[in-house]
């Protein structure tokens, strides 16, 4: 059976009339409403929209006449049946909708709930106001239908919002590949869509374009940024036979690449095909309010029915208070109080999340954060800065360590690698003064050499000192400590002699311990996950003191540990900022995203940390816990006050009272309803007092 990806309704694949295939992927639908949706969410998104703000216009004067009535009674009923009936009828028509999907699954819903409920409070208050002599009182309950439809019409609206950036995420990745491509075909180079390309075309990519295709490289040498699919925060020499992933970025020669997977099969396209699955697989949590109103709803008519009729026949109350006892009980398990249970809360929770630097797309992400057993975060970028920076400069021989940083600094001036980038930045810290290089050279894949002020200066790797016959065994103890650190060894040689060491590597983000230490003290268990090459991720993780570390994954990996873990009964959270995170965020049961990060990643991450702050993440999962807990008290004030008031209203008051008592019972309901709108929302506000403790 597949799942409707709009409303969650199971559909069966062989009898299902409405299905569309989107890049590969086949989607089931339960009608054409949900279908239409699906292929065009701003259409709905635009309809709610104006739901609610019609609903909000038209919902404040009903309140106002209600409580501020200055009209004479039955000129105020016409007004409020006027400004009522198409709040109830045409906005709120997609509750009746829900009816027959509830009596067609047999399980009743809030949508049959709340159109039972304010159903019955407009029918009972039509009557009223063209037949007012026919009834004890003319109190009406036009406000309850209005707010209840108005309030959960913006609960919908701001659900179809966090949809739409969800389907965002994935158009921001689709735009990550180049639109054109330039491609060998003869003996010329002709411009063509990117669609158009051939597995075995060969593709001319310069410095500074994306690679469009993945492909093996035919010939050229150069440095490509793969930061987005690895997560690497150095580019990675490419050299003949070596594989390049499209949408990443080429830096510095050009390169002629044989393309290998095409259209759907590119990992571009895979990752975007990871995180549409993820989003639409997710299983959604059944809220309690559904899961006791699959019971209430019945219950609710039953009672209704039954008592009325009880008392009709047995109890020879008359027809009229026997109506009346029908009506009351319905309108009183209409859920006003329930259905401001959770929005009042979640919109003082997310508010409060705001203030603290931290967005909250919707009620299930808090729900599941507040239940997360184990915290996965990604390094570059999330843990770590993201940027090489300059950790160690030793000197060897006669030159001190401000002349050898002195001397990078002025052969790497002007460069763009970010390791030569981390050398000027460090000399311009030491306030160093740069010299003019003279015969610059870079020797791909190795180091860059030249001349300063006639002395010959070679800076780079192991192979150009061996290329240069520099004797490095006098440093090889050093280096290979300073390697198992997770630091990256540049040489630099003067007049043919080892001059110094330089080391850089990805330092870690302000406050990152702590927050690993507060996680620790939580009682998760928290996990590195990261394309990076194994010793630079270990040795990270070891600063941090987290033992699990997941090296060299690529982003279809990610989610396959995630959902390994998720097998296993794990609640998981996953901290990340890149593309490559982009399906781990998406399959994770909640997915956080640094604010620093790429835009997909925040659109794709359920939680996003505006401030680039750390320690957001303890605070993000605190609030998550306080917002719960105060939508679970107020659904239990809600239920209970249900609970309580409807035995009243069907009835067993009348022993004591006689049937008279519903002369004053519809002025109590209305206040007791009041009370208890007004205690769930007092509840939520005392969220206002949560304050981080990190």
């Amino acid at each position: 059976m597949a799942k409707d990806p709009i409303c969650g309704m199971f559909v069966d694949e062989k009898t299902a009339e409405f299905k569309v295939t989107v890049r590969g992927i086949t989607y089931y639908f339960c009608s054409q409403t949900c279908m239409k949706e699906f292929m065009a969410p701003e259409v709905e998104i635009k309809r709610l929209k104006i739901s609610v703000v019609v609903g909000v216009i038209l919902s404040a004067p009903i309140l106002f006449l209600t409580y501020v009535s200055f009209l004479p009674m039955d000129i105020n009923n016409y007004v409020l049946l006027v400004l009522d009936t198409p709040i109830q009828f045409f906005f709120g028509w997609q509750f009746y909708r829900g009816i027959y999907d509830a009596i067609r699954n047999r399980m009743g819903n809030m949508d049959s709930l709340i159109a039972l409920g304010t159903s019955a409070a407009w029918i009972y208050s039509a009557f009223v106001t063209f037949f007012p002599s026919s009834f004890i009182f003319n109190n009406v309950y036009f406000d309850t239908a209005a707010v209840i439809i108005t309030l959960v019409l913006v609960g919908r609206f701001l659900e179809h919002v966090s949809k739409g950036r969800a389907s965002e995420a994935v158009r921001r990745l689709m735009d990550l590949q180049p639109r054109f491509a330039h491609v060998v075909r003869g003996r010329q180079e002709i411009e063509i869509p990117v669609e158009q390309i051939e597995v075995g075309d060969i593709f001319i990519v310069r410095p500074g374009e994306k690679i469009p295709v993945d492909g093996i490289v035919a010939d050229g040498r150069s440095s490509v940024d793969q930061s987005m699919i690895t997560g690497e925060s150095i580019p990675v020499e490419k050299n003949q036979d070596d594989e390049a992933v499209g949408a990443t970025i080429n830096k510095t020669g050009m390169l002629k690449i044989k393309a290998t997977k095409v259209g759907q099969d590119t990992t571009l396209a895979q990752i975007v095909k990871l995180v549409e699955e993820a989003q639409i697989g997710r299983a959604p949590i059944q809220k309690l309010a559904d899961q006791v109103a699959a019971y209430f709803v019945p219950a609710v008519i039953l009672i209704a029915l039954g008592s009325a009729l009880l008392w009709y026949f047995v109890g020879g109350i008359g027809l009229q208070f026997s109506l009346l006892v029908f009506v009351s009980v319905t309108v009183i398990a209409c859920p006003c109080a329930l259905g401001i249970a959770t929005p009042a809360a979640l919109l003082v929770g997310t508010s409060k999340g705001a203030q603290n630097g931290i967005l909250i797309k919707g009620g299930e992400n808090l729900e599941i954060a507040q239940k997360v057993t184990s915290i996965l975060f990604d390094k570059t970028g999330t843990l770590t800065l993201g940027k090489p920076s300059i950790t160690d400069v030793i000197q060897y021989g006669k030159y001190n360590a401000d002349t050898v940083l002195t001397f990078a600094a002025s052969v790497e001036k002007g460069s763009e690698h970010p390791l030569g980038e981390a050398i000027e930045k460090e000399a311009s810290s030491r306030l160093l003064r740069l010299l003019d290089p003279v015969g610059f050279e870079a020797i791909p894949g190795k180091g860059v050499k030249a001349r300063i002020q006639g002395t010959e200066i070679q800076l780079g790797n192991r192979k150009l000192m061996t290329e240069i016959a520099i004797d490095l065994s006098k440093v090889e103890e050093k280096v290979k400590e300073l390697e198992e650190d997770g630091k990256t060894v540049m040489f630099l040689s003067a007049k043919g002699e080892l001059a110094g060491v330089i080391c850089a590597s990805d330092t870690l983000k302000e406050y990152a311990v702590e927050m690993v230490v507060e996680l620790k003290r939580m009682g998760l268990d928290v996990t590195m996950i990261t394309g990076d090459n194994e010793r630079t991720a270990k040795a990270i993780a070891r600063r941090l003191d987290i033992e699990k570390v997941f090296a060299e994954v690529l982003p279809q990996q990610k989610e396959a540990i995630i959902e390994s873990l998720q097998k296993d009964g794990k609640v998981v959270a996953m901290v990340g900022d890149g593309i490559n995170d982009a399906p781990a965020l998406a399959k994770a049961d909640v997915g956080i995203a640094i604010g620093s990060g790429t835009d997909v990643a925040k659109e794709t991450g359920g939680i996003v940390l505006i401030k680039d702050d750390l320690r957001d993440v303890v605070t993000a999962l605190r609030l998550s816990k306080s917002t719960v807990s105060k939508i679970k008290q107020n659904l239990f004030w809600a239920f209970g006050y249900n609970a309580v008031l409807i035995p009243i209203a069907a009835g067993a008051l009348i022993p004591f009272f006689g049937a008279q008592v519903y002369n004053v019972l519809p002025f109590l309901a209305a206040g007791a309803m009041a009370i208890s709108s007004v205690t769930v929302v007092s509840n939520s506000l005392l969220l206002e007092r949560f304050k981080p403790t990190f």
